[in-house]
């Protein structure tokens, strides 16, 4: 089971919080349309949270892409904040940790 929760921060700074499971299944997509809707109200900057995150895959992973396709292609920037262990690991081995720019927390994000 995945929760899903965001907040604007600053203006056009929008974090998404991630918990539990990031595998394949329908929850995943709310990631994709949550980003979808956030651009179409202006956000520009996305950081999501991944700290509660307990475990990913391919299809998790292939939402980032997704959500980091939409939002480069809006001008946007993407930040990741948190990841440790086995999920920061599987961005590592896919070498997106050479796409996605790391930070050990969302203060760092910032």
């Amino acid at each position: 089971m995945m929760e899903i929760s965001h907040s604007e921060v600053e203006p056009a700074t929008v974090v998404i919080k991630l918990a539990g499971k990031l595998m394949l299944g329908p929850e995943g997509d709310q990631i994709v349309t949550l980003v979808e809707n956030l651009i179409g109200q202006g956000k520009r900057l996305f950081i999501f949270d991944l700290a509660g995150v307990s475990a990913i895959d391919s299809t998790g992973i292939g939402r980032f892409i997704s959500s980091f396709n939409q939002i480069t292609a809006a001008g946007g920037e993407m930040r990741m904040a948190g990841a440790r262990g086995h999920v920061f690991q599987s961005f590592r081995v896919s070498l997106l940790d050479k796409v996605f720019r790391f930070y050990p927390n969302v203060d760092a994000a910032l």
